[in-house]
């Protein structure tokens, strides 16, 4: 049976209504998954259902982190925020990392990753971090806006088996200071961290491009999410322990 993997619905607060990007779930399936989106929620005995239930994880883009998850009071610059899934993702975030299956986040998910595990971040990096670097591009989203280089011995290089490569970028706010545990896996030209992963866990990736936009025209796009569903599956080769959640 194919592995089924948990993607937290975006919110768009105009319609009040869930919604997602249909590149996320078309790429766990193409890799061979059953992709299945969750209805935002607090209720601990659903969250909890949803960490035994589901065989891996992923926490796609979308709005801004509040700034109160790490300690500061919102910038000037900062976008809209949606409480609905930020109290969600920060109720069952730990649940999910706890169980030790597999996990992927996509931009907002490498910047949760990163909070919840006690880092912070550039609420805007143009004025807080400026550089030459593309970061915030415009459409089309699935073209190179710059090239990251990526660390040996991590999971982003054990998936695409480069040390380079070009990815698309659409974000504003960025990895400042580390979250505990977590190791940069690939950073962009300007030293911004692009992406992380947890050396315990079976599998904890997250990057700060968007593959679910680059995948169709990408090998390696495709090769991230090929990797992740491999290790949901059981394919790969586990790490010599699972990540717990350390207070």
């Amino acid at each position: 049976m194919k592995p089924m993997i948990a993607i937290v619905s975006l919110y768009d607060e105009k319609l009040e209504s869930y919604w997602m990007l249909p590149g996320y779930a078309q790429g766990l399936e193409a890799a061979g998954a059953a992709p299945v989106i969750l209805p935002l929620t607090t209720d601990p005995a659903v969250l909890q259902r949803y960490a035994q239930t589901f065989d891996g994880f992923l926490f796609p883009g979308g709005h801004d982190l509040p700034p109160s998850l790490y300690g500061e009071e919102p910038s000037e610059k900062l976008g809209p925020l949606v409480p609905q899934r930020d109290s969600m993702e920060q109720a069952f975030f730990p649940l999910a990392l706890e169980t030790g299956k597999p996990m992927l986040g996509i931009c907002r998910g490498i910047q949760l990753f990163n909070v919840m595990l006690g880092g912070d971040l550039y609420q805007d990096i143009p004025t807080q971090c400026p550089s030459g670097v593309q970061h915030h591009e415009t459409p089309p989203y699935d073209k190179v806006a710059h090239p990251v280089a990526i660390r040996r011995g991590t999971p982003l290089f054990e998936a695409v088996g480069v040390e380079k490569m070009g990815v698309n970028s659409y974000h504003h706010q960025g990895i400042r200071r580390l979250g505990k545990g977590l190791e940069v896996a690939a950073t962009a030209p300007d030293g911004m961290v692009e992406a992380v992963y947890l050396p315990e866990h079976r599998f904890a990736l997250a990057v700060q491009w968007h593959p679910e936009f680059s995948r169709l025209s990408d090998e390696n796009s495709r090769k991230i999410f090929e990797a992740f569903v491999k290790s949901v599956a059981g394919r790969d080769k586990p790490r010599p322990s699972a990540w717990a959640l350390k207070s």
